[in-house]
């Protein structure tokens, strides 16, 4: 079977959560639902209007440059990207072409060719029967652009790497990136090729509003074009823009790819020319950032010896993850492990289920995993305690105390409850002792449920063993 070489490509938006708009004074809030309230004559275009940079969005953009390993640019400026559609009220869009902020830089080993910020377009509302709306709060939110080289060859490594980016954005506070509201847009281009020195012609892929539409996008892209070379018909592959219908899972095509010379870039002559090494501390600002996602996941490994999945349930939960610190702080990493078990699995299933439920008090939850750890209670026990203190502020000790669930780890306080076992179990005892090993496990689990899970699974067995 012929070999087939895809190539990935991605352009990502993502809206700055900055308080006002890139080139003016008016609010910027995703969350506002009245059309038409967050306007003014600037991002309206009125004649005689003047922009102005919103310092904190190129900060911000330099911040991601930054986490990223990029070039920071000295000098760049703002172009006048001229195309006409409803939703730019000026005719063009103010963004960046020949001098970007960040070129160069790396996320999960994959290349990125530049990052650069410009204004997002307004909304068009397509609801209204026979007419469209435009909704104008979003024109001129600050969007910051990066662009990855073509170095992608898979759909899993194109929606990782978006994952991984929406999480550096809100690891460094810069933008909320949530898919779903529109504020990080995800666009592919992919090419496939039977040639493994060339690029095939590129398709761009619009509409997709989750990291699972991105890699079922382009999962569908590829097995298109494949089909089309096997037929003898990759001619009928045209370098075009293409949407994505959720509901068919499909592609399909939306219009011709335009080439940034039809877009006829030039210098925006409103905008001042920026220096950015003089206008920013680069060096306090690298020495000011956070930890960053791979760091994180890089310390809880070696400091705490977590496992992977654990790992990452704290590096995608800033929160959780501070909590759990606090928790493990001065441990040993056997302790560490079984409080990322209970906290993961025990302590978030049980606040999922009970809108009560809210994290234990540190000093609380750190004294009931001493507990565990140093066999003071079973697993049983440590569960049913923990109910009670994701609901109220109480020693787990004195729980354990005034409900009977301190761990039995003495042979001669066991022996009674194990005999009444053995004896109301003939049956499970012969089997034993025809040599089914398992059968005894039974009787270990009925002596737990007699003690209401304070006997020690272990000595409990011995002692079956013995007694039988």
């Amino acid at each position: 079977m012929k070999t087939y070489y895809p190539t990935i490509g991605l352009e990502i938006h993502a809206e700055l959560s900055t308080a006002s708009k890139m080139f003016c004074g008016c609010k910027n809030d995703p969350n506002e639902d009245r059309p038409n309230v967050n306007i003014c004559p600037v991002c309206m275009a009125h004649p005689g209007t003047l922009p102005m940079v919103n310092q904190e969005a190129v900060k911000r953009v330099i911040k991601v440059g930054l986490a990223l390993g990029s070039q920071i640019a000295d000098f760049c400026e703002f172009d006048r990207k001229n195309y006409f559609y409803p939703d730019i009220p000026k005719g063009y869009q103010i963004s960046q072409y020949k001098y970007p902020i960040i070129s160069g830089g790396a996320l999960k080993g994959f290349a990125i060719t530049r990052i650069h910020l410009e204004e997002d377009t307004g909304l068009s509302k397509h609801d209204r029967g026979d007419f469209t709306l435009v909704d104008y709060n979003r024109a001129g939110v600050p969007l910051m652009e990066l662009v990855t080289d073509p170095v992608i060859h898979s759909a899993t490594d194109a929606a990782s790497f978006a994952r991984e980016l929406q999480l550096l954005l809100r690891t460094l506070g810069v933008s909320e990136a949530n898919l779903e509201k529109g504020e990080m847009r995800v666009e592919p281009n992919i090419s496939i090729s039977d040639d493994e020195r060339k690029f095939g012609t590129k398709v761009e892929v619009k509409n997709l509003n989750s990291f699972k539409s991105v890699e079922r996008a382009i999962e569908y892209e590829l097995a298109r074009m494949q089909a089309l070379y096997e037929a003898g018909r990759q001619d009928e592959i045209v370098q075009e823009t293409r949407g994505w219908d959720e509901n068919k899972q499909v592609t399909f095509s939306q219009r011709s790819k335009e080439n940034a010379n039809d877009y006829r870039y030039f210098p925006d002559p409103d905008l001042p020319k920026m220096k950015l090494h003089s206008a920013f501390d680069i060096e306090v600002m690298k020495g000011e950032l956070p930890e960053l996602p791979w760091q994180k996941r890089e310390r809880y490994a070696k400091d705490f010896g977590l496992k992977t999945g654990d790992i990452e349930v704290f590096v995608q939960d800033g929160k959780l993850a501070g909590y759990f610190e606090a928790v493990v702080m001065d441990t040993d990493p056997v302790f560490a492990q079984t409080a990322a078990n209970y906290l993961i699995s025990d302590v978030l299933g049980l606040m999922k289920k009970d809108t009560v439920a809210k994290l234990p008090e540190v000093v609380h939850f750190k004294e009931l995993i001493a507990m565990v750890v140093g066999r003071e209670v079973t697993s049983r026990g440590a569960k049913d305690i923990l109910v009670l203190i994701t609901t109220q502020s109480e020693s787990p000790k004195k729980i354990a105390e005034e409900k009977g669930l301190l761990q039995q780890n003495d042979p001669e306080a066991l022996k009674a409850v194990v005999q009444s076992i053995i004896n109301a179990n003939p049956k499970i005892i012969a089997d034993y002792k025809s040599g089914k090993e398992a059968a005894i496990q039974g009787l270990v689990g009925q002596v737990m449920k007699e003690t209401k899970g304070a006997a020690n699974p272990t000595v409990t067995l011995q002692i079956l063993k013995e007694m039988v």
